[in-house]
Protein backbone atom coordinates (compact mmCIF):
# COMPACT_ATOMS: atom_id res chain seq x y z
CA UNK A 1 0.00 0.00 0.00
CA UNK A 2 1.76 3.56 -1.62
CA UNK A 3 0.52 5.41 1.02
CA UNK A 4 2.45 8.78 3.18
CA UNK A 5 2.23 8.46 6.88
CA UNK A 6 3.84 11.18 9.06
CA UNK A 7 4.50 10.93 12.60
CA UNK A 8 6.10 13.21 14.83
CA UNK A 9 8.05 12.49 17.89
CA UNK A 10 11.46 12.00 20.19
CA UNK A 11 13.64 9.57 19.21
CA UNK A 12 15.99 7.68 22.24
CA UNK A 13 18.77 5.52 22.56
CA UNK A 14 17.81 2.78 24.56
CA UNK A 15 19.82 0.72 26.64
CA UNK A 16 19.38 -2.32 28.74
CA UNK A 17 21.24 -4.91 30.58
CA UNK A 18 21.19 -8.20 28.52
CA UNK A 19 19.20 -11.70 29.78
CA UNK A 20 17.24 -9.61 32.12
CA UNK A 21 20.03 -8.59 34.41
CA UNK A 22 18.73 -5.43 36.67
CA UNK A 23 19.98 -2.31 36.15
CA UNK A 24 22.16 -1.96 39.05
CA UNK A 25 23.88 -5.31 37.53
CA UNK A 26 24.45 -3.89 34.21
CA UNK A 27 28.21 -3.64 33.14
CA UNK A 28 26.77 -4.01 29.96
CA UNK A 29 24.17 -3.11 28.01
CA UNK A 30 22.33 -3.30 24.44
CA UNK A 31 22.04 -0.51 22.25
CA UNK A 32 18.32 0.14 20.31
CA UNK A 33 17.01 3.31 19.61
CA UNK A 34 12.91 4.20 19.89
CA UNK A 35 10.23 6.27 21.17
CA UNK A 36 6.86 5.81 20.60
CA UNK A 37 6.06 7.56 17.23
CA UNK A 38 9.32 6.38 15.43
CA UNK A 39 8.03 2.64 16.53
CA UNK A 40 4.60 3.06 14.97
CA UNK A 41 6.94 4.13 11.87
CA UNK A 42 9.09 1.34 11.69
CA UNK A 43 6.30 -1.11 11.75
CA UNK A 44 4.71 0.89 8.99
CA UNK A 45 7.48 0.91 6.80
CA UNK A 46 7.75 -2.31 7.20
CA UNK A 47 4.14 -2.82 5.75
CA UNK A 48 4.82 -1.13 2.48
CA UNK A 49 4.16 2.45 3.92
CA UNK A 50 5.51 5.39 3.04
CA UNK A 51 6.48 6.36 6.87
CA UNK A 52 8.09 9.34 7.36
CA UNK A 53 9.68 10.10 11.06
CA UNK A 54 9.87 13.61 11.35
CA UNK A 55 12.47 14.41 14.84
CA UNK A 56 15.12 16.31 15.63
CA UNK A 57 18.88 15.17 16.54
CA UNK A 58 21.87 16.19 17.85
CA UNK A 59 24.37 16.59 15.20
CA UNK A 60 27.25 14.06 15.81
CA UNK A 61 27.86 10.31 15.62
CA UNK A 62 25.41 9.41 17.80
CA UNK A 63 22.47 11.31 16.14
CA UNK A 64 23.87 9.77 12.84
CA UNK A 65 23.42 6.49 14.37
CA UNK A 66 19.96 6.50 15.02
CA UNK A 67 19.08 7.74 11.55
CA UNK A 68 21.14 5.17 10.29
CA UNK A 69 19.07 2.49 12.67
CA UNK A 70 15.86 3.83 11.59
CA UNK A 71 16.71 4.02 7.72
CA UNK A 72 17.92 0.12 8.18
CA UNK A 73 13.97 -0.42 8.93
CA UNK A 74 12.94 1.66 6.00
CA UNK A 75 11.66 4.65 7.80
CA UNK A 76 11.93 7.48 5.65
CA UNK A 77 14.31 10.26 7.52
CA UNK A 78 13.96 13.05 4.90
CA UNK A 79 12.27 15.46 7.29
CA UNK A 80 15.05 14.83 10.56
CA UNK A 81 16.36 17.89 11.65
CA UNK A 82 19.60 18.20 13.12
CA UNK A 83 20.88 20.64 16.25
CA UNK A 84 20.60 20.94 19.42
CA UNK A 85 23.04 19.25 22.44
CA UNK A 86 21.51 15.65 23.14
CA UNK A 87 19.77 12.67 22.08
CA UNK A 88 17.34 11.36 25.12
CA UNK A 89 18.81 8.18 26.40
CA UNK A 90 16.15 5.60 28.39
CA UNK A 91 16.95 2.50 30.45
CA UNK A 92 15.10 -0.21 30.39
CA UNK A 93 15.13 -2.99 32.84
CA UNK A 94 13.51 -6.70 31.24
CA UNK A 95 11.11 -7.59 33.97
CA UNK A 96 10.59 -10.94 34.26
CA UNK A 97 7.69 -13.29 35.64
CA UNK A 98 6.98 -11.07 39.08
CA UNK A 99 9.45 -8.95 38.71
CA UNK A 100 8.13 -5.39 36.86
CA UNK A 101 9.96 -4.37 34.06
CA UNK A 102 11.70 -0.73 34.79
CA UNK A 103 12.46 2.33 32.84
CA UNK A 104 14.87 5.24 33.88
CA UNK A 105 14.70 8.22 31.82
CA UNK A 106 18.02 10.63 31.16
CA UNK A 107 15.67 12.92 28.07
CA UNK A 108 16.01 16.44 29.84
CA UNK A 109 17.06 19.21 27.29
CA UNK A 110 17.24 16.53 24.44
CA UNK A 111 17.52 17.98 20.77
CA UNK A 112 13.69 17.18 20.38
CA UNK A 113 12.57 18.56 23.84
CA UNK A 114 14.24 22.27 22.90
CA UNK A 115 12.89 22.16 19.04
CA UNK A 116 11.90 25.23 17.78
CA UNK A 117 8.78 26.35 15.53
CA UNK A 118 11.19 27.01 12.34
CA UNK A 119 12.53 23.86 12.37
CA UNK A 120 9.75 21.80 10.43
CA UNK A 121 8.30 23.16 7.44
CA UNK A 122 4.74 21.07 8.34
CA UNK A 123 3.33 22.43 4.72
CA UNK A 124 5.97 20.58 3.37
CA UNK A 125 6.12 17.72 5.46
CA UNK A 126 2.19 17.31 5.27
CA UNK A 127 1.92 17.48 1.84
CA UNK A 128 0.57 14.22 0.24
CA UNK A 129 0.39 12.49 3.15
CA UNK A 130 -3.00 10.50 4.10
CA UNK A 131 -2.09 10.36 7.98
CA UNK A 132 -0.41 12.43 10.75
CA UNK A 133 0.91 10.15 14.32
CA UNK A 134 1.75 11.62 17.40
CA UNK A 135 1.30 10.61 21.00
CA UNK A 136 0.50 12.07 24.78
CA UNK A 137 4.19 11.67 25.08
CA UNK A 138 5.25 14.33 22.82
CA UNK A 139 3.12 16.55 24.35
CA UNK A 140 3.80 16.30 27.64
CA UNK A 141 7.69 16.70 26.63
CA UNK A 142 8.27 20.90 26.78
CA UNK A 143 5.82 24.17 26.23
CA UNK A 144 8.22 24.46 22.79
CA UNK A 145 6.84 20.97 21.58
CA UNK A 146 3.23 21.43 22.10
CA UNK A 147 3.63 24.89 20.43
CA UNK A 148 5.09 22.72 17.81
CA UNK A 149 2.66 20.13 17.86
CA UNK A 150 -0.53 22.40 18.00
CA UNK A 151 0.95 24.11 14.52
CA UNK A 152 1.41 20.52 12.87
CA UNK A 153 -2.23 19.30 13.85
CA UNK A 154 -4.21 22.80 12.53
CA UNK A 155 -1.97 22.37 9.36
CA UNK A 156 -3.14 18.87 8.97
CA UNK A 157 -6.77 19.61 9.39
CA UNK A 158 -5.72 22.51 6.68
CA UNK A 159 -4.64 19.85 4.00
CA UNK A 160 -7.59 17.30 4.66
CA UNK A 161 -5.10 14.80 6.44
CA UNK A 162 -5.82 12.13 9.08
CA UNK A 163 -4.73 12.78 12.41
CA UNK A 164 -4.17 9.61 15.02
CA UNK A 165 -3.46 9.92 18.80
CA UNK A 166 -2.18 7.55 21.13
CA UNK A 167 -3.53 8.95 24.31
CA UNK A 168 -0.27 7.64 26.27
CA UNK A 169 -0.35 9.27 29.61
CA UNK A 170 3.33 9.39 31.55
CA UNK A 171 2.76 11.01 34.96
CA UNK A 172 6.77 11.86 35.00
CA UNK A 173 6.22 14.21 32.34
CA UNK A 174 3.26 16.33 33.47
CA UNK A 175 0.30 16.69 35.99
CA UNK A 176 -3.43 14.88 34.84
CA UNK A 177 -4.49 17.95 35.45
CA UNK A 178 -2.29 19.70 32.69
CA UNK A 179 -2.54 16.77 30.09
CA UNK A 180 -6.50 17.00 30.16
CA UNK A 181 -6.00 20.73 29.33
CA UNK A 182 -3.66 20.18 26.70
CA UNK A 183 -5.32 17.24 25.29
CA UNK A 184 -8.84 18.10 25.21
CA UNK A 185 -7.63 20.84 23.06
CA UNK A 186 -5.40 18.63 20.68
CA UNK A 187 -8.56 15.93 20.11
CA UNK A 188 -10.27 19.24 18.05
CA UNK A 189 -7.74 17.92 15.63
CA UNK A 190 -8.42 14.20 16.24
CA UNK A 191 -9.84 11.54 13.83
CA UNK A 192 -8.40 8.25 15.79
CA UNK A 193 -7.95 7.75 19.61
CA UNK A 194 -5.95 5.32 21.15
CA UNK A 195 -6.55 5.32 24.77
CA UNK A 196 -6.47 2.38 27.08
CA UNK A 197 -8.11 2.34 30.07
CA UNK A 198 -5.73 3.51 32.77
CA UNK A 199 -4.81 6.75 30.42
CA UNK A 200 -8.35 7.61 29.58
CA UNK A 201 -9.14 7.53 33.59
CA UNK A 202 -6.01 9.66 34.06
CA UNK A 203 -6.52 12.66 31.51
CA UNK A 204 -9.91 12.68 31.22
CA UNK A 205 -11.32 11.12 34.35
CA UNK A 206 -13.08 8.84 32.70
CA UNK A 207 -13.32 5.22 34.53
CA UNK A 208 -13.54 1.76 32.91
CA UNK A 209 -14.03 -0.17 36.25
CA UNK A 210 -10.92 -2.45 35.66
CA UNK A 211 -8.32 -3.01 38.21
CA UNK A 212 -5.01 -2.88 35.92
CA UNK A 213 -3.05 -3.89 38.70
CA UNK A 214 -4.64 -6.94 39.50
CA UNK A 215 -4.91 -7.52 35.51
CA UNK A 216 -8.29 -8.12 35.67
CA UNK A 217 -10.40 -6.79 31.96
CA UNK A 218 -13.85 -5.40 32.15
CA UNK A 219 -14.89 -5.00 28.83
CA UNK A 220 -18.13 -3.93 29.23
CA UNK A 221 -16.75 -0.96 30.87
CA UNK A 222 -14.08 -0.42 28.32
CA UNK A 223 -17.49 -0.02 25.90
CA UNK A 224 -18.79 3.01 28.05
CA UNK A 225 -15.39 4.49 28.38
CA UNK A 226 -15.10 4.07 24.36
CA UNK A 227 -18.56 5.42 23.94
CA UNK A 228 -17.63 8.33 26.05
CA UNK A 229 -14.44 9.34 24.29
CA UNK A 230 -16.09 9.03 21.25
CA UNK A 231 -19.21 11.63 21.74
CA UNK A 232 -17.07 13.89 23.97
CA UNK A 233 -14.81 14.44 21.65
CA UNK A 234 -16.69 13.67 17.95
CA UNK A 235 -13.94 10.76 16.89
CA UNK A 236 -13.92 8.67 13.48
CA UNK A 237 -12.44 5.74 15.71
CA UNK A 238 -11.56 4.55 19.39
CA UNK A 239 -9.09 2.03 19.84
CA UNK A 240 -7.45 -0.03 22.81
CA UNK A 241 -5.37 -2.82 23.54
CA UNK A 242 -6.80 -4.85 26.60
CA UNK A 243 -3.52 -6.13 28.10
CA UNK A 244 -4.10 -9.01 31.11
CA UNK A 245 -0.77 -8.43 33.12
CA UNK A 246 -0.66 -11.80 35.01
CA UNK A 247 2.93 -11.64 35.83
CA UNK A 248 5.74 -9.61 34.09
CA UNK A 249 6.01 -12.74 31.09
CA UNK A 250 2.72 -13.98 30.93
CA UNK A 251 0.07 -11.41 29.50
CA UNK A 252 -3.35 -11.85 28.27
CA UNK A 253 -3.88 -9.39 24.86
CA UNK A 254 -6.72 -7.96 23.28
CA UNK A 255 -7.69 -4.88 21.16
CA UNK A 256 -11.57 -3.62 20.49
CA UNK A 257 -12.39 -1.06 18.63
CA UNK A 258 -15.30 1.64 18.49
CA UNK A 259 -16.74 3.21 15.67
CA UNK A 260 -19.56 5.19 16.65
CA UNK A 261 -22.21 1.98 16.13
CA UNK A 262 -20.35 -1.16 16.30
CA UNK A 263 -17.67 -2.51 18.82
CA UNK A 264 -14.99 -4.89 17.37
CA UNK A 265 -13.33 -7.11 19.89
CA UNK A 266 -10.07 -9.36 18.32
CA UNK A 267 -9.46 -13.09 20.09
CA UNK A 268 -7.66 -12.86 23.23
CA UNK A 269 -3.57 -13.78 22.93
CA UNK A 270 -2.24 -15.56 25.85
CA UNK A 271 1.17 -14.18 25.42
CA UNK A 272 4.93 -15.24 26.77
CA UNK A 273 6.67 -12.01 26.79
CA UNK A 274 10.27 -11.16 25.46
CA UNK A 275 10.38 -8.03 25.12
CA UNK A 276 7.00 -5.96 25.63
CA UNK A 277 8.37 -2.05 25.02
CA UNK A 278 6.48 -0.78 21.59
CA UNK A 279 3.94 -3.84 21.69
CA UNK A 280 1.56 -0.46 22.03
CA UNK A 281 2.80 0.73 19.51
CA UNK A 282 3.22 -1.95 16.49
CA UNK A 283 -0.53 -2.23 18.06
CA UNK A 284 -1.50 1.21 16.43
CA UNK A 285 0.80 0.76 13.52
CA UNK A 286 -1.30 -2.54 12.82
CA UNK A 287 -4.52 0.03 13.34
CA UNK A 288 -3.37 2.54 11.10
CA UNK A 289 -2.31 0.23 8.27
CA UNK A 290 -5.73 -1.78 8.41
CA UNK A 291 -7.69 1.24 8.37
CA UNK A 292 -6.41 2.95 5.99
CA UNK A 293 -6.49 -0.37 3.65
CA UNK A 294 -10.47 0.00 4.25
CA UNK A 295 -10.53 -3.22 6.09
CA UNK A 296 -13.65 -4.40 7.90
CA UNK A 297 -13.75 -3.11 11.81
CA UNK A 298 -13.54 -6.64 12.76
CA UNK A 299 -10.35 -7.37 10.41
CA UNK A 300 -8.52 -4.06 11.74
CA UNK A 301 -9.31 -5.40 14.96
CA UNK A 302 -7.82 -8.56 14.56
CA UNK A 303 -4.60 -7.17 12.21
CA UNK A 304 -4.19 -4.54 14.96
CA UNK A 305 -4.30 -7.10 17.83
CA UNK A 306 -1.80 -9.65 15.88
CA UNK A 307 0.66 -7.08 15.29
CA UNK A 308 0.96 -6.05 18.56
CA UNK A 309 1.11 -9.33 19.79
CA UNK A 310 4.21 -10.29 17.48
CA UNK A 311 5.89 -7.74 18.75
CA UNK A 312 6.31 -9.14 22.67
CA UNK A 313 8.65 -11.90 20.60
CA UNK A 314 11.07 -8.90 19.70
CA UNK A 315 13.78 -7.81 21.20
CA UNK A 316 14.24 -4.19 21.16
CA UNK A 317 11.15 -1.17 20.40
CA UNK A 318 10.99 -1.87 16.57
CA UNK A 319 9.11 -4.96 15.52
CA UNK A 320 10.03 -6.71 12.96
CA UNK A 321 7.64 -8.19 11.21
CA UNK A 322 6.35 -8.96 8.16
CA UNK A 323 2.40 -7.99 6.75
CA UNK A 324 1.82 -12.03 5.71
CA UNK A 325 3.34 -12.76 9.27
CA UNK A 326 0.38 -10.54 11.05
CA UNK A 327 -2.06 -11.78 8.76
CA UNK A 328 -1.11 -15.86 8.83
CA UNK A 329 -1.19 -15.25 12.96
CA UNK A 330 -4.96 -12.73 12.89
CA UNK A 331 -6.29 -15.76 10.68
CA UNK A 332 -5.57 -18.15 13.28
CA UNK A 333 -2.08 -19.29 12.61
CA UNK A 334 -0.26 -19.25 15.99
CA UNK A 335 1.10 -22.25 17.12
CA UNK A 336 4.93 -21.42 16.63
CA UNK A 337 5.73 -24.58 14.42
CA UNK A 338 8.72 -23.83 12.15
CA UNK A 339 8.31 -22.23 9.11
CA UNK A 340 10.15 -24.72 6.34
Amino acid sequence: MSVKVVTFGELMLRLTPPNYERLSQGRTFNIYYGGAEANVAATLAQLGINACLTTKLPNNDIGKGAVNYCSSFGINTNYIVYGGERLGIYFCEDGISQRSSSIIYDRKNSSFATAKGDDFNWDNILDDALLFHYTGITAGLSDNVRSLLLIALKKAKEKNVLVSCDLNYRARLWSKEEANKVMTEYMKYTDILIANEEDAEKVFGISSGSDVESGNIDIEGYKKVAEELFNRHHLKLVASHLRESRTATDNGWQVILYDGKTFALSKKYNIHVLDRVGAGDAFVAGLIYSYLDNKSLQEIAEFAAASGCLKHSVHGDFNIVSTAEIENLAKGSGAGRVKR
